[in-house]
């Protein structure tokens, strides 16, 4: 075994990354650095003989690629360093504080998922360097929460490489094979307005977004008869609209109208290609004179992930677990790493139902089961391979 007198016990790693805040935000007034968490792991890696490299990805923001062993297959055990912001107002317990209460730890980041971090550097102690035959590669992303830059950093840098990798996002410890991708979009249409009194003035933005609106909810019904998949607890794609804002008083023309929808790709949905339909089919509503279409990505999008049934990782922690390998709705850094060839699970102690609320906990009896899962994986792709 390592010798775990180089680094803290469990609970005080959980400790010290709870308290070391690294809130990922795309207002610059609340986002901050992940350096010192990055900085954290990579003293105690370091000190149990891990060869650490830390990836820059933008001011104030690394990853970081910690890596036991060498060979071409290997296991990733992957994390995101940033949290979601937070209403200390709403909170009943100290956000960058470990409180145990209840048989929970409660914390910013103990479900959503610093604590996971700290159960794989538990679980890679178990077994002495010399006895890694694969790499074991300890993986800490940034900006998970908003922009996902930082795997997206690692696509363009190509690396780490490995062939199996678990991400330990809020899953409630099921393996997750599958996800949904997301794409928030906005519609833009500018008209011309004028008084009221005569439609002849101008040109009636909110007008035309009824006809756009019209068109996306039949493209909307076209979709989920084209694409379904019932491993998904919805099993096809979903589209909301969620914001809409257009005009400024009743007694002039709407000038300008803007909506915002959020969609859901299933598997197999490419995002660009969807980007490009939707333009497409807009652009045939919209009048031909007297009005402007643009739509606009409010953000890049995060593809969606499948990893086969049949894939050894999948079948390896469906037994472990005794659960089989479901889907979830929400996006994750998975797909960044399959896109690099690496057979990925979504597999984590927390529940997505803490996830980005107030009093964010995990339970402490997940914490065991969770190492000893780690540990079998890791003796199964790193020792045994």
């Amino acid at each position: 075994m390592i010798s775990s007198a180089k680094k803290p016990d469990t609970l005080e790693m959980i400790q010290q990354l709870i308290s070391t805040p690294s809130v990922s935000c795309v207002n610059p007034q609340i986002d901050q650095s992940n350096l010192p968490v990055i900085n954290l792991l990579a003293n105690w890696l370091n000190e149990l003989g891990f060869q650490v490299e830390i990836l820059s990805v933008s001011e104030g923001k690394a990853n970081l690629i910690a890596t036991l062993g060498s060979g071409t297959g290997g296991l990733i055990l992957a994390g995101h360093t940033d949290t979601v912001p937070y209403d200390e107002n709403r909170w009943l317990h100290e956000p960058f504080k470990l409180t145990e209460d209840n048989g929970k730890l409660y914390g910013l980041g103990t479900s959503d998922m610093k604590a996971f971090l700290a159960l794989a550097i538990e679980a890679a102690i178990s077994f002495a360097k010399n006895e890694y035959k694969q790499p074991l590669i300890i993986l800490a992303t940034s900006d998970e929460e908003t922009t996902m830059a930082g795997a997206k950093a690692l696509v363009d840098a190509g690396k780490p490489t490995a062939r199996y990798a678990v991400i330990g996002e809020p899953t409630g410890m099921q393996p997750i094979r599958m996800h949904k991708g997301i794409m928030m979009e906005a519609v833009r249409i500018s008209g011309l307005a004028g008084h009221s009194s005569n439609p002849a003035y101008g040109h009636n933005a909110l007008e035309a977004m009824h006809q756009v609106i019209a068109e996306l909810l039949k493209w909307r019904d076209e979709l989920q008869q084209q694409y379904k998949n019932h491993l998904f607890e919805v099993p096809v794609p979903t589209m909301n609209l969620g914001h809409i804002h257009g005009g400024d008083n009743p007694n002039r023309i709407c000038g300008a109208c803007e909506l915002h929808i959020d969609i859901r790709p299933l598997p197999g949905m490419d995002l660009h290609t969807l980007r490009e339909e939707l333009k497409a089919r807009l652009q045939t509503v919209i009048p031909e004179h007297g009005f402007k279409l643009e739509v606009l990505p409010l953000f890049s999008g995060i593809p969606s992930m499948e990893t086969s049934a049949e894939s050894e990782l999948v079948k390896a922690a469906e037994k472990l677990t005794g659960t089989p390998a479901g889907s979830v709705a929400f996006g994750t850094e998975a797909p960044y790493l399959t896109e690099m060839g690496i057979d990925t699970i979504v597999l984590g102690p927390g529940d997505i139902a803490q996830a980005h609320q107030p009093d964010e906990y995990l339970d402490i009896d997940r914490i065991e089961p969770t190492v000893d899962i780690l540990k079998k994986l890791i003796h199964k792709f790193c020792i045994q391979s």
